[in-house]
């Protein structure tokens, strides 16, 4: 069957695309002949995965926009009403945060399900993403849609779908979805027609759901205490996002006075002007909030991304400013809703989760408590229905976080939540205070009960995927595996998610599930090295997460340290020597690896 022509593809997208902008673009490139360009833009399909679309806003089928929102939606909105047509009548939650497009991009999804007279719980305003799970849950919905791009540049944009658990979708129904997609590409008469009230569209739902998400995440917070008292004086940064439009409203609701918001980044900007990546794991993303902590004579700060989904903390210890890693936050969290637990009781029904690229200590400090404890695959989509699972089954889930700085509480949502993170950390950070400990304090004295934790978790650039899948062939073909040899280290066991291989099971099957959608590899190392390596699902990355637990800082740096080096000299400048890597690696306790 021979390839549609370009200048058809382009002709579709012409008779398809009614944005002046989009249409603009592609009209300019056909006129100059840029059939380069044009078959970047319109000969692949953006691909929906990692519960949802997430990318660069252009025009073009492989681009973020109108039309393939539009597309999009059609396509959950007839498996919805095709395949769930038993809740459909329940409706779908629409929420957007405050980036370029998110308005619009939501209003025409909700065109979508109007036209399949699906109700739309419509979020007029923009705000934090775990809404959308929660607002799923309270409307007892059939689905949620969040547009957002969570912490990418100011350029992307992304469409993430909930299912009627109130969980990121995940296999097999993103397939299905997809397919559906496929089926649902002609806009339909109203899809592009200004959203206008309808019996199916259920205005100010934002405004009527807000109440109840402050009073669920307040009512959470609580539980973590016997005794709520206000946290120190801190400062609050939004990153330019919609957390400013809630959190600061809710700590003062909360009694919570003594803290100032960055002034410059707390109210919605999508180009985020003062920040380099709007992503408080990058570099340079909390400089203004420490330069305004340093001036209120403050030593905490705290911090959302652009649509508060994930939650950052800085302290300054001995005058010199510490950024917590999210393994860091995970397991202060995890510490403070465990010491609620007496040791004396049966906790075996109550649960705790974390994914296979974080910290190996929430096992350790739930196994102490007599508390179940679940590894999953990354992301909270697994987390998530994992945790579903788990209540099937009787077990109570109280807590699940993953490295990157996302934080999940059941008795709020099904995904990750900044919100709530931000204000149970407060309330910890308030009882270590009265025990005369600093959050930093608090995470040392863990240490000594649980072995000194060291990570590094960094990325190396693959611009194409073909790059990321040589790079995995290289390994899975090399004799490393095999002869159970790493550079200096012996390889104490190895698991291959791509391929479902476990070396250490008696049938060689994972205790994970397989994916073989994604490339992943995790090594056990001797010395108390574990790393995982993998092919991001929505950056142009291969991420490793490199943990050792050691008896001290200085042993357990060495060893991260020591398998970097590894990992780049026996993999990547063997396989992919053009890929790129920062010359400069900070560890999770701050000692930088020089690799120039």
């Amino acid at each position: 069957m021979m390839a549609e022509s370009i200048s058809s593809l382009t002709q579709t997208w012409l008779q398809w695309d009614q944005d002046p902008t989009t249409r603009a673009e592609i009209e300019q490139l056909r006129d100059f002949n840029a059939t380069d360009e044009l078959e970047s833009r319109l000969r692949n399909r953006i691909e929906f995965g990692t519960a949802g679309l997430r990318g660069r806003m252009a025009a073009g089928f492989s681009c973020m926009n109108s039309l393939t929102v539009i597309q999009a939606s059609q396509g959950l909105a007839k498996f919805i009403r095709d395949k769930r047509s038993e809740i459909a009548s329940s409706g779908v939650v629409i929420g957007h945060d405050a980036r370029h497009n998110s308005a619009r991009f939501a209003a025409l999804a909700a065109n979508a399900f109007i036209a399949q007279r699906i109700p739309v719980w419509f979020f007029e305003e923009e705000g934090p993403t775990p809404m959308v799970p929660f607002g799923v849950n309270h409307f007892q919905a059939a689905a949620g849609i969040m547009v957002t791009a969570s912490h990418n540049p100011p350029q992307d944009n992304g469409y993430k779908v909930y299912s009627s658990n109130g969980a990121q979708i995940n296999r097999p129904e993103d397939g299905e979805i997809a397919q559906s997609i496929k089926e649902n590409l002609e806009p339909w008469p109203a899809a592009w027609a200004e959203l206008k009230p309808s019996e199916y569209l259920c205005a100010d739902s934002y405004r009527k759901l807000l109440p109840h998400y402050s009073k669920q995440v307040e009512e959470f917070m609580k539980t973590t205490v016997s005794d709520w008292q206000p946290p120190r004086s801190f400062v609050y940064t939004p990153l330019h996002g919609v957390g400013g439009l809630v959190l600061p409203t809710l700590c003062h609701s909360l009694g919570i006075n003594n803290f100032v918001s960055v002034t410059a980044q707390e109210k919605p900007d999508p180009d985020f002007p003062t920040v380099k990546f709007p992503n408080p794991e990058e570099s340079g993303a909390l400089d203004l909030a420490i330069q305004t902590a340093d001036q209120q004579g403050s030593t905490l700060i705290i911090a959302n991304d652009p649509d508060a989904d994930r939650f950052a903390v800085a302290e300054k210890v001995d005058g010199t400013w510490y950024t917590l890693t999210g393994n860091h936050v995970g397991v202060l969290l995890a510490s403070h809703i465990l010491d609620s637990f007496d040791t004396s009781k049966d906790w075996s029904h109550i649960a705790v989760l974390t994914t296979t690229v974080s910290s190996g200590m929430l096992a350790k400090m739930a196994a102490a408590k007599g508390i179940n404890f679940s590894e999953t695959l990354t992301g909270f989509k697994w987390m998530a229905n994992v945790a579903r699972d788990l209540e099937k089954a009787g077990k109570t889930v109280v807590f699940s976080y993953e490295e990157a700085l996302g934080y999940m509480f059941p008795s709020v949502c099904y995904d990750k939540d900044g919100i709530t993170a931000a204000t149970v950390f407060l309330a910890a950070e308030a009882k270590w205070r009265a025990q005369g400990l600093t959050a930093y304090a608090k995470l040392q004295n863990l240490f000594a009960e649980f072995g000194h934790h060291e990570t590094l978790n960094n990325y190396f650039r693959s611009p194409d995927p073909k790059l990321t899948s040589k790079l995995f062939q290289g390994i899975r073909g090399s004799s490393c595996l095999t002869k159970m040899k790493f550079g200096p280290f012996k390889i104490l066991r190895w698991r291959d998610l791509t391929e479902g291989y476990d070396s250490s099971t008696s049938d060689n099957k994972p205790d994970l599930p397989e994916d073989p959608t994604s490339q992943m590899l995790t090594l056990w190392l001797d010395g108390g090295v574990r790393f995982t390596f993998r092919g991001s699902g929505t950056e142009p990355k291969v991420k490793f997460y490199i943990e050792s637990c050691g008896n001290s800082r200085d042993d357990a740096v060495k060893a991260v340290c020591d398998t970097f080096l590894t990992i780049r000299e026996e993999w990547v400048q063997r396989f992919t020597p053009s890929m790129t890597y920062s010359k400069q690696l900070p560890t999770s306790s701050g000692h930088v690896l020089n690799v120039e």
